[in-house]
């Protein structure tokens, strides 16, 4: 007989993985302890036990190692059950045996929900959940609303008497958790019935742990894989997307995003129950903007998230909310303008570089931080898309910072370069490239350029791509003839032309991986030709689409490159010929990619000031050119 695993102690709870807290009692869990605990007999109380027994043995100290020679029967009634289970030693067999459940104590609060009351008789499987059941749990949690309510109102200052009303209110929050598995049949009912109203009252109430109950409802509930078990049909799926709209729209007329936001500078956390109720709060932010886009607008201009946000992700200690906080950061500002223009106000970009700049010297330490510093950089790139966030960014010394970044080769450094990618693009750019050059970064730059490619850095491919994104800006932005500029194409001068042999290398992969993706499309439009069907404009545009990820973006960008290098200096242009002639090519396929790259670019004429030709003239203009060799 094996003893370990007769006597085998219920596992404690471990941490969980990133964004993820201690999963809620499933329907299958209470519907199975319900006919374990049924087929048990119950534990009965003599009525001539004397009153100080077992009761007040459960008052005293816990046992230490050091209790091991006092009296087993004298400590036989300790309260030392696994997760706090008074019931663990009561549940035996006929043998003697104890099979504890191991249930927690919200846990076995939840299963009497629906198991002590015969009045209402609330014994249906969870699995089975239908309207009557709903508006039983929803009628309970409305009296135990009420009941409170008035409990507190006639003694405020007496805890005694409203401190079973506050445990029944408790209960009757954590009952509500099963909702989320029919949500067709519970949210338009909880809509309906004035629930929603309660609840969300609710995240005013005085006890703070009620406010993270109903937090945590609401993060259940507004999840987005609720009632989403199997296969369901199309039909089914838009059923539930209906009802989370419902659900949604109901939490939205009653102020929910302005009274969580209030709540999270209420939480404390510094304990472990306040520390889950932020969680759950960023976690209704994440679900609500997941299903609606457009609510992140709302959130930024009605609440003062961002400051909270803001603020939060510079603790000095990293932790799981402080992740959290940098990913919604990050969510906030993906495709907005007026969220990334809300930054500027509250000083967010030099926010921004002050948490960035201690990865200049230092890496993550472990995958979690990795993702908040990932994050914080992408916020950052979102920002960099609006000419006054590059403004700002060229004034807190951003440049700088990222230059430094490609010196020092830590993790960080990928990311700067995708963050200078970014900042000197398109013409507000220029005073980011001038900056740039001055700060003595083409050094760095081409030397993460020149590298051979590594194993251990995964994200290579992404670095040239963001270089080449780099290079591109400055021969667009940087004037003629300045010192700048002249020092750019120098290096494609020095090492006899190293930096432009690598352009034709990059260029041969490119194309290798775009001749692929054309043979698919041609086989498609041959089947769709075959079929009698034409070929619509919206395919069209997808199937360029799928020419740009396939590598044609990479080769218009390299050819751009190389038509400039060429148009301005002899040697480099008599370099190229040679060695494009040794793979069968010629300058000609060069003007072919720029020429559909013309055709194809979109650009907006009204950031452009006085003077300055547009990227399609420039394109034409090295055409042209190309074109006369």
């Amino acid at each position: 007989m094996d003893i370990d695993k007769l006597f085998k102690v219920p596992k404690l709870p471990g941490g969980g993985s990133k964004r993820r807290m201690p999963d809620n009692p499933t329907p299958e869990m209470l519907k199975k302890m319900r006919m374990d605990s049924s087929s048990l007999p119950a534990p009965t109380v003599s009525a001539s036990e004397p009153s100080n027994s077992a009761s007040s043995k459960r008052q005293s100290r816990a046992a230490t190692v050091e209790d091991v020679d006092v009296d087993m029967d004298s400590e036989r009634d300790l309260d030392f059950a696994p997760g706090g289970d008074a019931d663990y030693f009561a549940e035996e067999d006929e043998e003697g045996r104890f099979f504890g459940g191991g249930l927690s104590k919200d846990q076995k609060e939840i299963l009497n929900i629906f198991d002590k009351d015969a009045e209402d008789d609330v014994r249906e499987d969870l699995e089975e959940m239908n309207i009557t059941l709903v508006r039983r749990l929803l009628l309970r949690f409305e009296r135990a609303v009420n009941k409170n309510q008035d409990q507190r109102s006639k003694y405020p200052d007496d805890p005694t008497k409203f401190i079973e009303s506050e445990s029944d209110l408790d209960m009757s929050l954590k009952a509500l958790l099963p909702l989320a598995q029919a949500p067709t049949i519970a949210y338009p009912e909880l809509v309906k019935s004035g629930a929603i109203e309660r609840l969300i009252g609710l995240l005013s109430h005085e006890n703070a742990d009620i406010v993270i109950d109903v937090v945590e409802v609401i993060n259940e509930l507004t999840d987005e894989d609720v009632g989403n078990e199997g296969e369901d049909d199309e039909e089914e799926e838009g059923n539930r997307e209906e009802a989370l709209k419902t659900l949604i729209e109901g939490l939205l007329a009653n102020s929910i995003l302005e009274l969580l936001v209030d709540n999270l500078k209420r939480l404390d956390e510094s304990e472990e129950s306040d520390r889950q109720g932020v969680f759950h709060i960023l976690g209704i932010f994440e679900n609500m903007i997941g299903f609606n886009a457009d609510l992140s607008i709302q959130l930024i201009s009605k609440t003062t998230i961002l400051e909270w946000l803001l603020t939060r992700i510079q603790s000095k200690k990293h932790e799981e909310n402080r992740g959290y906080a940098a990913e919604i950061l990050s969510i906030l500002l993906q495709n907005n303008r007026e969220n990334r223009l809300a930054l500027t106000k509250l000083n967010g970009v030099d926010s921004l570089l002050q948490v960035l700049s201690q990865y200049r010297r230092r890496d993550p330490v472990d995958p979690d931080e990795t993702e908040f510093m990932e994050n914080t950089f992408d916020t950052l790139c979102s920002a960099l898309a609006e000419p006054e966030v590059k403004k700002l960014f060229l004034d807190s010394e951003g440049i700088d910072l990222m230059v430094l970044m490609l010196k020092d080769k830590k993790q960080s450094r990928s990311r700067a370069i995708k963050v200078l990618d970014y900042a000197m693009s398109g013409p507000a750019g220029t005073p980011c490239c001038e900056t740039f050059v001055e700060a003595l970064g083409l050094k760095s730059l081409f030397s993460t350029f020149m590298g051979k490619a590594s194993k251990k850095n995964p994200t290579q491919t992404e670095d040239i791509s963001h270089t080449l994104g780099i290079v591109s800006s400055l021969f667009t932005n940087l004037a003629s003839e300045s010192v700048a500029r002249i020092r750019l194409l120098a290096k494609f001068v020095e090492n006899t032309y190293e930096k432009a042999d690598k352009l034709l290398e990059i260029r041969d992969a490119a194309h290798t991986r775009l001749q692929e993706v054309e043979k698919e499309i041609t086989a498609e439009k041959r089947d769709l030709e075959g079929e009698g069907e034409k070929v619509d404009q919206d395919t069209e545009d997808l199937w360029y689409l799928r020419r740009l990820d396939g590598g044609l973006f990479t080769l218009q960008t390299v050819d751009y490159i190389l038509a400039w290098i060429a148009m301005e200096d002899d040697g480099i242009l008599a370099h190229l010929r040679q060695m494009l002639s040794r793979k069968n090519k010629s300058l000609k396929d060069v003007v072919k990619t720029l020429q559909i790259y013309r055709d194809n670019v979109d650009e907006d004429d009204a950031a452009l000031k006085e003077g300055e030709m547009t990227q399609k003239e420039i394109l034409q203009h090295l055409i042209d050119f190309l074109d006369a060799c």
